[in-house]
């Protein structure tokens, strides 16, 4: 079967119906991005300020550090590229395939911000682990299904999860990423009414050990033109036709067990459709609203012992007749790292809150946590290991061999990269951010951008932006951000609180300018839509870790670190802003062309390729290794 032909137009339509528009409750970063600054949808009641703990969450937690402690070598599973099947089973038994699950299904029911708290826990002990058990539950079959699922699908697939039976998404394909309008997949309706499920699936994270998949396939319409689309299968992973072509190896995440999957006639029964046909990318989409919150929880997890080893090693090694963090140059990297690594773990608290509460609109909170906490996160691993210096690029083995301490700080650079790309690459989830954040815009004066609107929808357009920006434009002049004592409420968040308030109007403000220069061009103004996204990402991590350090009694150092994040921060942002409109943007994407066009190919004389003549960039649908070679090594199920 030939690749669909996608125009940039399609694409984007079939992304624009799969958004959500159910949400009727008000998003802090939406609001945000638009100069309103409404702390207290981030702030709890003073009430409220120290929720009471769920005793069995507490239990659960107890239990899983333990079994962590004593039954998971990390450095074996990175030696031997898996995770042994008898730590798998020791995980099902104390629940840990479960814990989105709820309990009437056998799952342990844990809430997003103790769910979490599980994820740091296990990534701390193995990233691989935690990456597995995030997969299985945050997209797999767990949360598709408690969302959208029969009552028939959540008793069958959610207590064979919550037992232990691991499950796998399939939506990439060789040709496929984040532009799923060409999805290739095809599921064909039989006369029986089932499906039968072509084509072939890439970057299948659990696959190889999955006894159940979430599959994403096209249905062709319906004679008439109707039904059809983008729709989700749940698939078991026997099913004859089924083949696990090979399973991928990475520069991290070494006990990752990622497949091929090949679908060639694959029978699935009506009633394993998710939703119903054609809701396919909407349920994937909503699965990741809160799912994405799993990548950031596994970069605290990163970014926690990275500080734990950058503190212990700057006291330790002595340089010049000092410690090493005595030093200037390394005393300034202790401090991001430990601010950052605090703000990170407060965006993440605060975002699985928010989604706890059910009471707003976290998609952009959702994807600002992914997005920033994978990039901020990957700061901090390369400052650690920039602290170590060349104990920093040696491996564990390494030293243990010599009689050092183990401390796999390389691995942890390898292991975390893949957050810049798991679930969305960060340049996909600026344009993703970026789409939320001038929602209203779009929705008030999108017909007057819009190449295809008739007169009438501009003339309707420009009467409804007249009246929007009439009563909006005027509100970003001024605000509490400017008054001393505007937040005095918020006791010593409140300088904080007042930059961001007057920093987000200053936002609105220049996104306006830049529509009003670009207008429908600004869609292709990524580098000036990336800016404005990080500036909110920075102002959205401000003010969730003034609120985190709110939270707790002994205010007193998480004040400290929360305030010198905020500095820090502070930085980035006035540089973001000047960058907004001074920057090299034009000409980098001229001087792209012509390197694309060949004309600074002599800039690569002189160098071996290793790669040349090994295979094609992109294999097609027919291509691919023999499974039997492939998998001789290992293949469990």
């Amino acid at each position: 079967m030939s690749q669909p032909e996608v125009t940039a137009r399609e694409a984007r339509r079939v992304a624009e119906e799969a958004r959500s528009s159910e949400f009727t409750h008000a998003s802090f970063a939406r609001e945000l991005y638009l100069g309103r600054f409404r702390p207290e949808v981030l702030w709890p009641e003073p009430s409220e300020s120290t929720p009471p703990a769920d005793p069995r969450a507490e239990a659960f937690l107890t239990d899983l550090r333990h079994y962590l402690d004593e039954y998971v070598d990390g450095a074996r599973i990175e030696a031997e590229d898996h995770i042994d099947d008898e730590v798998l089973a020791g995980l099902a038994r104390i629940g840990a395939f479960g814990m989105t699950i709820p309990r009437e299904y056998g799952g342990v029911a844990l809430s997003h911000v103790d769910y979490n708290r599980a994820l740091i826990l296990a990534g701390s002990a193995n990233p691989s682990l935690g990456a597995l058990l995030s997969a299985h539950q945050s997209i797999g079959v767990p949360e598709p299904v408690k969302v959208f699922g029969t009552p028939e699908q959540k008793e069958t697939y959610l207590r064979r999860c919550a037992e232990g039976a691991i499950s796998a998404f399939l939506l990439t394909e060789p040709d496929v990423g984040s532009d799923p309008a060409r999805l290739h997949a095809s599921a064909t309706r039989t006369p029986e009414g089932d499906y039968l499920i072509d084509g072939v699936k890439l970057w299948a994270t659990n696959a190889v050990l999955a006894e159940v998949f979430v599959v994403m396939a096209r249905v062709p319409p319906d004679p008439d033109g109707g039904g059809g689309g983008i729709t989700a299968f749940i698939v078991e992973a026997d099913t004859p036709g089924i083949t696990i072509e090979r399973r991928n190896e990475f520069m991290g995440l070494r006990g990752l067990e990622n497949a091929v999957v090949r679908f060639h006639q694959v029978r699935v029964p009506a009633r394993n459709v998710v939703g119903a046909e054609g809701k396919g990318l909407k349920i994937a989409l909503t699965t990741l609203n809160t799912g994405r919150l799993s990548i950031p929880a596994l970069c605290v997890a990163g970014s926690k012992w990275s500080l734990t080893i950058a503190r212990q090693w700057a006291r330790e090694r002595v340089q010049w007749g000092a410690p090493i963090g005595k030093h200037a140059a390394i005393a300034h990297q202790v401090a991001f790292i430990a601010a950052t690594t605090y703000a990170q773990e407060a965006v993440v608290q605060i975002a699985a809150e928010l989604a706890d509460a059910e009471s707003a609109d976290i998609r952009i909170e959702a994807a600002l946590a992914k997005l920033w906490c994978s990039e901020m996160a990957w700061q901090v691993a390369d400052a650690m290991v920039q602290i170590r210096g060349g104990r920093g690029y040696e491996t564990a083995r390494s030293l243990a061999a010599r009689g050092e301490r183990a401390v796999p700080a390389e691995q942890l650079l390898r292991d975390l990269r893949i957050n810049r790309i798991f679930e969305g690459s960060s340049e996909i989830m600026h344009l993703l951010i970026a789409r939320e954040a001038v929602d209203e815009h779009l929705r008030v004066a999108g017909a007057l951008i819009d190449p295809d609107a008739d007169s009438a929808d501009r003339a309707r357009a420009a009467a409804d932006a007249a009246m929007f920006y009439g009563g909006w434009l005027p509100r970003l002049v001024a605000g509490p951000g400017d008054l001393p004592a505007s937040f005095a409420s918020y006791g010593p968040a409140a300088p904080a609180l007042r930059y961001v308030e007057r920093t987000s109007r200053r936002l609105a403000r220049n996104t306006f300018y830049g529509m009003v220069r670009w207008q429908g061009g600004l869609e292709k103004r990524q580098g000036f839509l990336a800016r404005v996204v990080d500036v909110g990402a920075e102002l959205f991590a401000q003010t969730a870790v003034q609120a985190h350090a709110a939270r707790t009694p002994e205010i007193g150092s998480r004040q400290r670190l929360a305030d010198a994040f905020c500095r820090q921060s502070r930085v980035r942002v006035e540089r973001l802003f000047r960058e907004l409109w001074r920057n090299s943007d034009d000409g980098d994407e001229a001087v792209a062309a012509q390197v694309l066009a060949g004309d600074f190919s002599w800039a690569e004389d002189g160098v071996i390729d290793p790669s040349a003549g090994t295979g094609p960039w992109i294999a097609t649908a027919t291509e691919g290794p023999s499974t039997a070679e492939n998998l001789a090594r290992r293949y469990r199920r």
